[in-house]
């Protein structure tokens, strides 16, 4: 490789770096570049596009899309997910002006008025000008977002029609990531790994994924949609040992829960069965949806399936910030419906 021209770090200075090694990623690895301790500068090269930052460098600012349900019943993974961030040097701006994205993605043909909601999520996020990546941790919202705006950058006419209706030009210059994305690729979970203070060592988590970050696939999955790893290489970095199972990427029953209730049943106790058969004593899911069917329904499955033990369903930035070393007091735990404090005791006392 040679040198093209110097890597600028994301506060827009040059890094000079007098340590022994720097991190640079390369095809989302982590790579320790050997540089003799002398202060040289670190220079991009080619088919590397960043480098991982350190101390206050590594610090970033990321627009954020809380969406309705972060602001409401699922305050506790709001809380947490802003707490977590900002302890691995990711500082989430909430959005000063946003809307409901809607929900759910629209697939009639004439879709301008669905598409106006989301639509002008993208704008305010371009407007505001914080990042040119909008970031959410609700998979609903990522999803609706990711494919809107990937919609109006395929769709010239259709997108022409969309800003005469919302009265502003947007052509898909915003970056829409899931928040787990930005962990991963943008942070690095080997810098997550590095702020971890109480391990969760020994804690078998069954990684959940659902359906919104992965289907479909060529619009929305940034990890493989057969064999997703994300979640679990984040477990992996705060401590925990996460068991593979099959049903990791099957449909919980979404809003089935209201009209079908029992279909959502039978289809999360096939996928809490398979988590226990694997060893889990508790299930993590990126996705707030996910996490009601999981946990609400497990009260009805004790009186149809005899001898079946529930198993505490955990948003991933509860674990995150309690591996931390955070106040995780104002995470939510009243709102699950099957109790997780005995769990988070057990690593807030070790």
């Amino acid at each position: 490789m040679t040198p093209s021209r110097r890597k600028r770090c994301r506060n827009g200075r040059n890094r000079r770096s007098s340590a022994a090694f720097a991190s640079i990623r390369y095809d989302g690895k982590l790579v320790d570049w050997e540089i003799g301790g002398a202060a040289v500068p670190i220079y991009q090269f080619t088919n590397l596009p960043m480098y991982q930052c350190t101390n206050s460098e590594r610090a970033m600012k990321v627009s954020y899309f809380p969406g309705c349900t972060l602001n409401t019943t699922g305050k506790g993974f709001d809380n947490a997910v802003r707490a977590s961030a900002a302890a691995v040097g990711l500082e989430l701006v909430e959005l000063a002006d946003w809307n409901c994205c809607g929900a759910t993605f629209p697939l009639i043909v004439d879709n301008m008025l669905e598409l106006a909601a989301p639509a002008h999520v993208l704008v305010s996020a371009r407007d505001e000008g914080t990042s040119e990546t909008l970031t959410t941790a609700c998979t609903t919202c990522y999803n609706v977002l990711k494919r809107t705006n990937g919609f109006i950058r395929d769709h010239e006419e259709e997108r022409e029609r969309l800003e005469a209706f919302i009265e502003a030009q947007y052509s898909g210059e915003i970056e829409v990531k899931d928040i787990l994305h930005v962990l991963r690729d943008d942070v690095g979970f080997d810098a997550v790994r590095e702020k971890v203070q109480r391990p969760l060592k020994g804690l078998k988590v069954a990684c959940y994924y659902g359906c919104m970050v992965l289907r479909p696939p060529t619009e929305v999955a940034y990890d493989d949609p057969d064999h997703p790893r994300a979640l679990d290489e984040l477990m992996a970095a705060l401590g925990a040992t996460p068991v593979d199972f099959p049903h990791k990427n099957e449909c919980c029953g979404a809003y089935l829960a209201v009209s079908a209730p029992d279909v959502t049943r039978e289809m999360v106790y096939t996928i809490l069965k398979s988590a226990q058969a694997a060893g889990a004593e508790a299930v993590v899911t990126n996705c707030p949806l996910c996490q009601f069917n999981l946990d609400k329904q497990q009260a009805e499955m004790r009186k149809l399936h005899a001898g079946y033990q529930p198993v505490p369903i955990f948003y991933f930035s509860q674990l995150m910030g309690l591996a931390l070393g955070l106040d995780v007091e104002d995470y939510g735990w009243e709102r699950h419906y099957i109790d997780a404090r005995p769990l988070v005791t057990r690593f807030e006392e070790s």
